[in-house]
């Protein structure tokens, strides 16, 4: 199931608006037969790419795939049919598949064929990975990361909006990868006033052309701004995310200013926060602040009643320095490589990025070690 979750993860910014499926075929003989990973929309799925390359092989076999095999028409036919046809023994899945037109339907189709299922194996690295298509199946609404970046002192920018640079190349560089893997990303017309940018996937380490997220603006656009074409929306940001959900955006990126986020998090509709931290201190306080609006009167804890809706999301806190080896005593990477993506609490650096909280729908610090990463999510 972990080479299945990294066959996965290789073509995460590819299959949207399908979910980012890793399946590997076992013979009866113990060795791998065959490995696939979800194809672009319209092509094979990973199950389909797995039994091709096993082919014979793959009678009596184990099959282990992240997700639960698809027992309807969409684009291609189902995978359970496929699977039967090759006559494997067994299958092994990470989740299950909320969309409505599976939903355990995949899982009883195999059953009743007298194929052996299993569930549940690497769940939680799984449901961590599959995350924003899970949140869309089961919400019908996109799941959403706030990026957020300042200073120490929590500054966006000076009074007069000068910003640039406050983050550095290895934040832009993680920021890229963020809108890489979302299918929208959003700002409020302010910024496309102030900034005129483009919103676009630009990254030099993968030069293959790759799909551009939707650009959507609360607001206008003026005309001859970078960002069109773009949608335009206002009103209600729910009405918003609904709608975008309709479209088929499992992931949205709101990258700001100040107004939108604040407006994103008082409502509650924040799923990750992403906060990109400069190691530098404005000083004062005039100047553009991370969230502009009111806030709450008194000081409550996250999550308690009448407080802005925080427990739950995920939580990011990101360092911009270069990334450094990591430094815990207990991590299983610091012989050789570098931490990567999430918050190693022990000052680990991570591509511009800290993470703290990775892994979504636990609502408490659970400390894990997972390859010596501590991930902690907010109560």
């Amino acid at each position: 199931m972990v080479r299945a979750i990294e066959l996965a993860q290789d073509v995460r910014t590819t299959t949207s608006p399908n979910p980012w499926v890793g399946c590997v075929i076992v013979d009866r003989a113990g060795e791998v037969a065959g490995e696939g990973a979800t194809a672009p929309p319209g092509g094979p799925h990973a199950e389909i790419s797995a039994l091709a390359l096993a082919r014979e092989r793959a009678r009596g076999a184990t099959v282990y795939v992240t997700l639960e095999p698809c027992a309807h028409h969409g684009r291609t036919p189902p995978c359970t049919d496929a699977l039967i046809r090759a006559g494997v023994a067994r299958v092994v899945a990470g989740v299950s598949d909320p969309d409505g037109r599976v939903a355990g339907a995949g899982f009883r189709a195999l059953e009743a064929a007298g194929i052996t299922v299993s569930k549940g194996l690497l769940a939680g690295a799984v449901g961590d990975q599959l995350r924003p298509y899970l949140v869309h199946r089961a919400t019908g609404r996109p799941y959403v990361v706030l990026k957020l970046a300042a200073t120490l002192d929590g500054r966006t920018a000076a009074p007069d909006g000068s910003s640039r640079w406050i983050t550095g190349d290895e934040a832009r560089r993680d920021v890229h990868r963020l809108r890489a893997e979302s299918d929208a990303v959003l700002v409020g017309a302010g910024t496309v006033r102030s900034d005129d940018p483009a919103l676009t996937v630009r990254d030099d380490a993968h030069p293959e052309p790759r799909r551009q997220p939707l650009r959507v603006v609360l607001g206008h656009v003026p005309a001859g701004a970078r960002v069109q074409p773009a949608l335009e929306r206002g009103g209600d940001l729910g009405a918003v995310l609904d709608e975008l959900g309709r479209r088929g955006v499992l992931q949205l990126l709101v990258e700001g200013g100040a107004h939108v986020a604040q407006g994103f998090h008082r409502a509650g509709l924040v799923d990750r926060y992403v906060w990109y931290l400069a190691p530098a201190f404005l000083g004062g306080d005039d100047g553009r602040p991370i969230l502009a609006g009111r806030g709450p009167r008194r000081w409550q804890m996250p999550g308690a009643a009448g407080s802005s809706r925080f427990a739950g999301s995920e939580v990011t806190c990101a360092s911009t320095s270069s990334p450094t080896r990591c430094g815990s005593l207990r991590c299983r990477r610091r012989k050789a490589k570098r931490c990567r993506d999430e918050l190693r609490v022990r000052g680990c650096v991570a591509a511009g990025r800290l993470d703290a909280g990775e892994g979504g729908g636990d609502r408490r610090a659970d400390g894990k070690h997972r390859g010596g990463d501590r991930s902690y999510r907010t109560r």
